[in-house]
């Protein structure tokens, strides 16, 4: 039943994936044209610095797996609800400081972004402010439902409502912004689907999976063991942070809201590149926690984090390649001549992160080991080091110049020393790992072959040519990695939805 809810979990996660590209490639143009490009620089922007205020979660939701974890295998059910009791705490108490650090920063909004916006772009900064605020307070305690949800492996649910969540926002934003309503209508019906999907998990956990909490007997002394967990899991999200948002508020302050328009172009591509990756890992995170907690067995760790690597290396290496050759025209088409620099923006931030990507079950492995401390303060270093770098850059070459800071750090943080500290501390064998990802390099020559040829023979100057272009690399691409690249296990798990839709349509 767990592996069919994490099947479904996956497959739903990349449907959902497939619904939010699909929506970007329609809704995203039209969003662009009538936002145009300076209102949509101002709503990245406000956005990158509202994203700030998520870091006071303090790492409290990623540390509920692992506490869970202990009681379920001591058959605890009241530690569960006690457990369940604390964190509704926190995530409440997290939301109203929320608020009240919102009203300060609305209170000193002309320091946050000095010079770089005139007084229009101030008013409209304010409203964008207080309701992105108000929008990211409710997800506070929608966490402790989504933790629980994810415990129970309940992936089907979650990802139906992230489905449904993904079809339904560009169908009630199109019609505000159509009435003239701008970024704030597009964060006005953000806010609305929120609430939706924070009452959508809220009764699935009362009704379907019957939650408890018990607010007597709080064992109070656990907080200290959850700080000393979440701490460097904190931050890590610091590190995220800096790392995805700070380019955008650099660019706001030294070069003005039409760069930020377009480093958050290629921003934009680079999330749904992310999200893409987390949609096989996320599933894996209660079977982790498990192996941990029972065996703690690091050959058994190794081959699943293989496993899954190996499946996000073909997703991943296919959406790369792809946007390597027809990334360039496809920009024209989607935003516009104007925003031709964030190909190059997307480029450098999705290729050096494609390697932390197709190893990021390495970092629920580290945090149900209890050993992601040593990481998170080797990317807290290098985030900083991203800001020092970023800054000359930045006056250099503008939006270029940020995402080449980014994909410095990157490459010496995320992947030379994460390689060797799995390795070495954490007790994967990487050797093992990138034997079984190189396997992958003769399936890559033929359509690697294809797309260098069609990139520099072809025009693609119409949208039906670019998109034919792309159909042909993608089937020739799905060709050889079946017959060149792709293990028994790995055909079945492509194949295996196929062939059961096709016997279903027979019957």
């Amino acid at each position: 039943m767990k592996m069919n809810q994490r099947k479904a979990g996956v497959l739903l996660a990349y449907a959902g994936e497939l619904v939010k590209i699909l929506t970007a490639l329609i809704y995203t143009p039209v969003m662009l044209r009538l936002l145009g490009q300076s209102e949509y620089g101002l709503y990245q922007l406000v956005y990158s610095v509202v994203s700030y205020l998520g870091l006071l979660s303090l790492g409290f939701g990623s540390s509920y797996m692992r506490f869970y974890s202990g009681y379920k295998a001591k058959r605890d059910e009241n530690g569960i609800a006690r457990l369940n009791a604390m964190f509704a705490i926190i995530f409440c108490s997290i939301s109203v400081l929320c608020i009240i650090c919102g009203l300060i920063m609305l209170g000193n909004i002309n320091n946050i972004f000095g010079s770089g916006l005139n007084d229009t772009e101030l008013d409209r900064a304010r409203v964008l402010m207080a309701l992105m605020v108000v929008n990211l307070a409710i997800t506070f305690p929608k966490s402790i439902f989504n933790c629980y949800i994810t415990a129970y492996e309940k992936f089907f649910f979650q990802r139906f409502l992230d489905l449904f969540q993904n079809l339904l926002n560009p169908f009630l934003t199109f019609p505000l912004l159509l009435m003239g309503m701008g970024s704030v209508g597009i964060v006005v019906i953000t806010t609305i689907l929120t609430v939706m999907t924070l009452i959508g998990d809220m009764m699935f956990c009362i009704k379907r999976l019957h939650i408890r909490f018990l607010f007597k007997e709080l064992h109070f002394s656990l907080l200290k063991e959850m700080w000393e967990f979440t701490f460097f899991i904190f931050l890590n999200q610091i590190v995220d942070q800096i790392n995805w948002n700070v380019d955008k508020l650099l660019l706001g302050r030294l070069a003005g809201t039409a760069t930020v328009a377009v480093y958050g172009v290629g921003s934009q591509i680079n999330s749904m590149y992310l999200q893409t990756s987390i949609a096989v890992s996320s599933v894996f995170i209660p079977k982790v926690n498990k192996i941990v907690a029972e065996s703690g067995s690091d050959g058994e760790l190794t081959t699943l984090f293989t496993k899954v690597g190996r499946i996000q290396f073909i997703i991943m290496s296919l959406i790369l390649t792809s946007f390597i050759f027809f990334g360039r025209p496809f920009m024209r088409f989607w935003a516009g001549k104007e925003y031709d620099a964030a190909y190059y923006v997307t480029l450098l931030l999705i290729i050096p992160v494609t390697v932390p990507l197709i190893q990021n079950l390495g970092i629920e492995i580290q945090r149900a080991k209890n050993r992601h401390r040593v990481r998170s303060a080797a990317y807290f270093c290098t985030a900083i080091a991203n800001v020092l770098i970023s800054i000359p850059l930045v006056k250099l070459w503008g939006s270029i110049g940020a995402a080449l800071g980014t994909a410095i750090t990157l490459v010496f943080g995320n992947i030379l020393f994460i390689n060797w500290y799995y390795h070495s501390r954490i007790g994967l064998n990487m050797i093992h790992f990138w034997k079984n990802i190189l396997k992958f390099i003769p399936a890559l020559v033929v359509p690697c072959l294809l797309g260098t040829i069609m990139m520099r023979f072809l025009s693609f100057n119409n949208l039906m040519v670019l998109a034919i272009g792309i159909g042909i690399y993608i089937t020739v691409f799905a060709v050889s990695m079946w017959f060149g690249g792709m293990n028994k296990e790995e055909k079945a798990l492509f194949s295996g939805p196929l062939i059961r839709l096709m016997r279903k349509s027979k019957i």
